[in-house]
């Protein structure tokens, strides 16, 4: 059988509890990053306006409506907490993305002789004690997390395939696809978290001219607080992306992946196999363990 054309696989074959939590977690980390965008833009033009407004009455109002916004944001990002549905949403996408991978692999604790219905069983009942423990989610994730989505097609499809196809099928579609994933999100952070930084450098840079400049002509208004206040969003900004962070902890997870991939050759059985995804599944889980401990910091 040729099982690079016969079977491909994507995200959206996991189960419906997956695509709820993903999706929960992708809207609430967008609304979130969106507020705290809105936010700083909203106080870097009102602190543009004030310094502009030359004692106008008009641009006064403008500049404290702007504030206003600004501290209007602040109160929605705290109590709606967009980043409380965000976290918690990612954390049970991985688990219930660790569990598919298992079950459709024959590994621990879905490995038994027993009929598929019985795996079958345990692996819904785990999908809801997950659920159960992470209520929050209810109002978020909507309908498809039902039990009755739990198990695709083919999901069914892999899982009946045989040991080979499975560990080859495996190492394409999740241990490849993964070490793919984190070297280019490795590239991604490391270039952002440069960027930034320069950024933040060039404020600095332009903020102490200006201060030199005053020495020579002290009655000259420059925006010096504005410039202050942009740099400290720049900070604010990549403590709130944690590029750097993200960088190291992804470049790391992306050489254990490697690793591991080196031990796919002395996959031989169904008892090797079952140890291979438990170890990858659970270098995995422990870098996503890891984000949600510094993302709750």
């Amino acid at each position: 059988m040729n099982l690079e054309l016969e079977i491909e696989f994507s995200s959206k074959e996991l189960p419906g509890l997956y695509q709820s939590a993903d999706k929960a977690s992708l809207d609430s980390q967008n609304q979130y990053l969106f507020g705290i965008k809105a936010y700083t833009f909203f106080l870097i033009v009102a602190a543009i306006v004030a310094f502009f407004a030359n004692n106008s009455a008009d641009t006064a109002i403008v500049s404290a409506f702007l504030f206003l916004v600004s501290i209007g944001i602040t109160i929605w990002l705290n109590v709606i907490k967009p980043e409380n549905i965000w976290y918690n949403g990612m954390a049970v996408a991985e688990s219930v993305k660790t569990r598919s991978w298992r079950w459709m692999m024959r590994a621990e604790p879905y490995d038994g002789p027993e009929k598929v219905e019985v795996v079958s069983r345990e692996f819904i009942t785990d999908l809801k004690k997950m659920l159960e423990q992470n209520r929050s989610l209810g109002d978020t994730i909507g309908v498809e997390s039902s039990a009755a989505d739990a198990i695709s097609p083919k999901m069914l499809s892999v899982r009946s395939l045989h040991f080979e196809e499975r560990a080859k099928f495996y190492k394409k579609f999740r241990v490849d696809e993964q070490a793919l994933w984190y070297w280019k999100k490795t590239k991604f952070n490391k270039r952002m978290a440069t960027f930034w930084f320069w950024i933040m450098i060039a404020l600095h840079a332009l903020a102490i001219l200006f201060l030199l400049y005053k020495i020579k002509a002290p009655g000259t208004r420059l925006p010096i607080e504005i410039l202050a206040l942009c740099a400290s969003s720049v900070l604010s900004w990549l403590q709130t992306k944690k590029h750097k962070e993200l960088s190291s902890s992804y470049s790391l997870t992306a050489q254990e992946i490697s690793l591991i991939r080196g031990e796919f050759s002395y996959v031989d059985s169904d008892e090797s196999l079952s140890k291979f995804v438990i170890d990858s599944e659970n270098a995995f889980s422990r870098e996503h363990t890891q984000w949600y401990a510094r993302k709750k910091e």
